[in-house]
């Protein structure tokens, strides 16, 4: 029994001397990939969802009320300025049309009418001054008396007040051709305008009426909305604090003057791609929007491949450079109740140091203060160490640890 005590007391010493060993081993310094922090030449970018829009946006209207009889483009189709697009009925447009022009043709026969009762007015005006003229040299030689005289001048006053009123009415018959002329042409404008034409050349958007719908001029909604396509522009905002630090970076002493000076924009489309033409920020909205806080900024696009259209959303990225700045692999930072960290090592151990991040850029941190060129870092497996950790250093090149990192979706 006494054996049998001793060999198992060995057996439990020999046991918890092998663990003390493994402690021991393990308690020996951690190894860790190290890289320096470095300055680098980096592009970062500010980026801003954005809505897509055509130079030109009109909404197409009937101009009067009316049936659509025919729908002659579709949705998407690229049409010229003047193409027609929607045809309107004009049935009663033709009867008043028909109406109008026999109103003309009656006015120009009361036109006829009245240019006769003229000249025969006229002729009865030169009969009576003939009669008086013939008259006066025979009263004054007392041949006759003056009654015959006066009896001459008086239907000369009568003739002369029939040509005021024939002239008058040649003048009515006048005016009623030119009515009746305006009212055809009237007329026949409206049966033009039942034809709807495209205002501009471009993209015929959404159809939301079709052939029976009743419509007019008074519509809310447009008979369909045609765009120039052939430029896009992007609309994006800032607020209040972007724009003033905008303002601060960009170079030129006005607003239109900064505007000039400023990069080329990219533009990332709803499903991730970049789109492969870059776009120049034209204009700057004059003053803040009171309700939101927001000015907001337009950048055009060239489009001559038409891949973009009228409605599109995106994201501006406006690039921003930073020249010998303090970069940090991503992988080598932690975040902590909002403050962001690394693990500086100096003497064999690995002291976590509080930075301030100015930019994160292509698996790269821009770092504005906390650490300075060539201090030795943990580049990676922060997330398993503790301020004081004993370290053993293992150099790795920066730039492979920053390729390496991958995204995660």
């Amino acid at each position: 029994m006494k054996n049998k005590i001793i060999i198992f007391s060995l057996s439990i010493l020999s046991i918890i001397s092998c663990k003390k060993k493994e402690e021991n081993q393990q308690m020996g310094p951690k190894e860790v990939p190290v890289v320096e922090v470095q300055e680098k030449n980096v592009t970062g970018y500010l980026s801003f969802p954005t809505s897509i829009q055509g130079r030109v946006n009109n909404d197409v209207r009937a101009k009067i009320q009316g049936y659509i009889t025919q729908v002659l483009v579709d949705e998407g189709q690229y049409v010229t300025k003047g193409q027609p697009l929607f045809r309107l009925e004009t049935n009663m447009l033709n009867e008043s049309a028909d109406a109008a022009r026999a109103g003309i043709g009656a006015a120009q026969s009361g036109v006829s009418a009245a240019k006769a009762n003229v000249n025969a007015a006229k002729a009865s005006v030169n009969a009576a001054q003939v009669e008086v003229n013939k008259l006066i040299p025979l009263v004054q030689k007392n041949i006759i008396s003056s009654v015959q005289l006066e009896t001459a001048k008086a239907n000369l006053a009568r003739a002369q007040a029939q040509l005021s009123q024939a002239i008058a009415a040649q003048q009515q018959a006048s005016a009623n051709v030119s009515q009746a002329s305006a009212n055809y042409k009237g007329v026949q404008e409206n049966i033009n305008y039942s034809i709807i034409r495209a205002p501009i050349s471009g993209v015929v958007g959404r159809l939301p009426l079709k052939v029976g719908s009743l419509v007019g001029p008074t519509d809310q909604v447009p008979l369909t909305t045609v765009s120039d396509t052939s430029e896009v522009f992007a609309y994006f905002s800032m607020n209040e604090k972007e724009y003033l630090d905008f303002l601060e970076d960009s170079v030129g002493a006005t607003v239109p003057e900064k505007l000039r000076n400023m990069p080329m924009v990219d533009l990332e489309l709803a499903n991730g791609s970049k789109y492969p033409e870059k776009g120049r920020i034209e204009a700057v909205t004059g003053q803040i929007d009171s309700q939101t806080g927001t000015i907001q900024f337009r950048v055009s696009f060239p489009n001559a491949t038409k891949l973009l259209s009228n409605g599109n959303s995106g994201t501006i990225k406006l690039p921003k450079q930073y020249d010998q700045a303090l970069v940090v692999p991503e992988s080598s930072t932690y975040e902590q109740q909002g403050l962001v960290y690394v693990y500086k090592v100096e003497k064999d151990t690995a002291q976590n140091v509080l930075i301030r991040v100015t930019d994160r850029v292509n698996n790269m941190v821009v770092v504005k203060s906390g650490v300075a060129k060539g201090d030795k870092i943990v580049a990676q497996g922060v997330e398993a160490l503790k301020p004081g950790t004993a370290v053993k250093s293992k150099p790795v090149s920066f730039d492979e640890i920053v390729n390496a990192i991958k995204p995660i979706f």
